[in-house]
């Protein structure tokens, strides 16, 4: 099989394990989620490897959306105060640094938010809400196609692009607005 023909395979099989996995997340959970970001102080995110790749993502958009957000983990982040959500993402839900981040972010009186593909996951123990991206499949495609977590990571990027859209409608929000927050440096 030519080298195309596999990247082709790979994007319209990752397509369409996204879409699935997507149809089950509850819309009224991410109402939920929606919610918190306007009854919040600040916004904080947390992940780890490629999982925290995907948060750091998520929290350059809550910025140009105008949400003071801090990455946890980062020299100039702020300490989570009572008030304030913190979200977690993390694939098992079981990362050391991540559970401690949601039981101590719990402890301190904030909101917690979980994004994992374990239901009974230590993160989501402690979390407010838990969204359960259901990422796991034994099909012998996903080995070659999308190996190890892409399927979680890429889906949780997606997801959370979308309540990004959701955001900048309910705050009433522009993408020129956006741009106005984006980075300055540019010409």
């Amino acid at each position: 099989m030519s080298e195309e023909m596999v990247f082709n395979k790979s994007i319209e099989y990752t397509q369409r394990k996204i879409k699935d996995i997507l149809s089950q997340v509850p819309h009224d959970d991410v109402e939920k989620i929606k919610e918190l970001f306007f009854n919040s102080n600040r916004v904080f995110v947390y992940g780890a490897g490629r999982s925290g790749l995907v948060a750091k993502a998520f929290a350059i958009r809550l910025v140009h959306l105008g949400f003071q957000t801090f990455v946890i983990g980062e020299t100039i982040t702020g300490p989570v105060q009572k008030g304030d959500l913190v979200i977690i993402v993390s694939g098992s839900g079981e990362t050391i640094p991540a559970v401690m981040t949601a039981e101590i972010t719990r402890n301190l009186g904030a909101k917690v938010v979980s994004i994992t593909g374990k239901k009974k996951s230590g993160i989501a123990k402690y979390a407010d809400i838990t969204l359960f991206i259901s990422a796991v499949c034994n099909d012998i495609e996903r080995k070659k196609y999308a190996p190890l977590g892409t399927l979680f990571e890429a889906s949780v990027w997606i997801l959370l692009d979308g309540i990004i859209a959701d955001l900048l409608d309910s705050k009433n929000e522009t993408e020129g607005n956006m741009r106005s927050r984006h980075a300055t440096l540019e010409q």
